[in-house]
């Protein structure tokens, strides 16, 4: 499944040349302008609520309830830079809270072979749906819905419905609660792992080798690239940073119940597909993924902070998803145009160059 195909339309320095300065401003614009709404908003939002919006105490609320967000963004735009899509992230956390608490609570483990387990079935789940996916050659999309579904299934059934509370060490807690800087840990958390996957997708062979398979999977495998264990290491990962995403959900609410995560699934969407439009326009990107985040969690608590009814966050996740779409969907045509608009070689000159 072709989502998110991985060919950026960032300008050259080569089309930059020779432009005006005014003319540059312009092809920086769909580049650079979800960023520039991001300061706009936050701008906007300082002026006309100065006793809450720009605070210190407001920072630490939205870092501390929009981290889980980005993990799970920044889960969900690996699958898609090879062209596929994770919604068992949305899912699978359900289940990884729950038992990163059950686990200690009515098995005994200590926290950090808790925490362990989880990862490991969050890698496993993840090696399932690439397995899924690309021997059994289901659409990502199917697979991981059902996958996900399970998942969820097992949730409910291994709580009864009730909720899993208990006990749990201050070594666990201290995973979410600590603060650091004056900010919750959590973020520095999001900013390293942010870090992490920019040096791998910027500068890395791994990073080109997936975004080459989200582009056309077919080349690349004619180009020598393992597209079959790079797709299923793509949801290895996604897996992973999804109990990632769970186990600290779990130190934050320190209980666990099937009714909370499906709610993160949607606006990690959000942030994936928005992160697709701005920083490099056309391809799923980490900065680009982490300004989606941004930019719905400063205009989710500006409205908040007017008085907005508590429909008003899943109605702006689901706005903002729909333009993400659409905005991604015009720059995929837009490439394409462009590729139309490149000539390619003649006939005689195209068998002239295969022979020799």
């Amino acid at each position: 499944m072709q989502s998110i195909q991985s060919t950026a339309l960032e300008p050259t320095k080569a089309e930059m040349k020779g432009l005006s300065t005014g003319e540059k401003w312009l092809r920086l614009l769909p580049v650079y302008g979800l960023v520039i709404l991001t300061g706009l908003l936050i701008l906007l939002f300082s002026i006309l609520l100065p006793d809450t919006f720009p605070t210190i105490l407001n920072l630490r609320s939205i870092v501390a309830n929009k981290t889980i967000i980005a993990i799970l963004s920044l889960a969900a735009m690996i699958p898609m830079a090879c062209g596929r899509i994770d919604l068992t992230i949305g899912y699978g956390i359900v289940l990884w809270h729950i038992l990163a608490i059950s686990l200690q609570t009515m098995f005994g483990l200590p926290w950090p072979v808790a925490v362990l387990v989880v990862l490991v079935l969050g890698a496993a789940t993840g090696f399932l749906n690439g397995i899924l996916v690309e021997v059994a050659k289901i659409d990502s999309f199917i697979a991981t819905l059902g996958t996900g579904t399970v998942i969820y299934a097992l949730a409910l059934w291994h709580t009864g419905g009730r909720q899993v509370i208990g006990v749990l060490p201050e070594g666990f807690y201290a995973l979410n609660g600590t603060m650091l800087f004056g900010l919750p840990i959590t973020g520095f958390y999001v900013l390293a792992l942010a870090v992490v996957m920019w040096i791998v997708f910027e500068y890395l062979p791994i990073g080109r080798y997936i975004y080459a398979i989200g582009a056309n999977p077919k080349a690349a495998a004619l180009n020598g690239i393992p597209v079959r264990r790079f797709v299923v290491g793509a949801f290895i990962t996604s897996g992973t940073l999804s109990a990632v995403a769970g186990v600290l959900l779990a130190s934050k609410l320190r209980i666990g119940q099937a009714s909370v995560g499906l709610e993160y699934l949607l606006p990690a969407l959000v942030g994936a597909f928005l992160g697709s439009t701005t920083i490099k326009p056309g391809r799923v990107n980490v900065w680009g993924t982490m300004i989606g985040v941004i930019i719905l969690a400063v205009g989710i608590a500006g409205i908040q902070q007017f008085g907005g009814s508590f429909f008003v966050e899943p109605l702006f996740n689901g706005v903002t998803l729909l333009v993400a779409i659409g905005i991604a969907g015009y720059a995929q045509r837009r490439r394409g145009i462009a590729k139309a608009a490149v000539p390619g070689p003649t006939l005689p000159a195209a068998a002239e160059s295969s022979k020799k």
